[in-house]
């Protein structure tokens, strides 16, 4: 793609590469937040899972956000981008700061809470009706990537990011 400028813009991942890579991501965060809940279990004495879940909840968040904050701003890839050859960078092509990788994180978030913020309204129960709803937020958040000229997600729209295919 030649952008307005005349240089070379660097092609956008497919959304299929880009969807598989953030399902590994997902693997790959059970080995972060599996101690990292252990950390917490253990230094608030945490017995039941219900007890202390707000507090639980909000340090995994800011243990995930760590996670992509430093990979983001240092690589520019996360280990599962890597794998995937897929690279985060600021539209103006440089390396993403530490601020505005924090912005992306919280942002990303966009791919989950509308369809959370469904199952608390509806007042849904149990884990299936709760999933089918989360993963038809998570597939619809997906499809608005057609919307943009480049394909890119809503979240890298606003943070001005973009990920880009680093085959090599």
């Amino acid at each position: 793609m030649i952008a307005l400028d005349g240089h070379k813009t660097p092609a956008t991942p497919r959304l299929h590469r880009r969807l598989a890579c953030w399902v590994y991501e997902g693997v790959l965060l059970f080995g972060v937040i599996a101690p990292a809940g252990l950390v917490y279990a253990l230094v608030t004495q945490q017995r039941h899972a219900l007890i202390g879940m707000r507090g639980l909840q909000l340090w995994l968040f800011l243990i995930i956000g760590l996670y992509f904050v430093w990979f983001w701003s240092r690589r520019g890839q996360t280990l599962a981008m890597r794998t995937w050859h897929i690279h985060v960078a600021a539209n103006d092509g440089l390396p993403l700061t530490a601020p505005r990788a924090v912005l992306r994180y919280l942002l990303s978030w966009m791919w989950f809470l509308p369809a959370l913020a469904t199952v608390h309204l509806a007042g849904l129960k149990g884990a299936v009706p709760i999933a089918f709803v989360v993963l038809a937020g998570v597939l619809g958040y997906a499809g608005l990537t057609r919307l943009h000229p480049s394909r890119q997600f809503w979240h890298d729209v606003l943070a001005g990011t973009r990920l880009v295919d680093k085959r090599p």
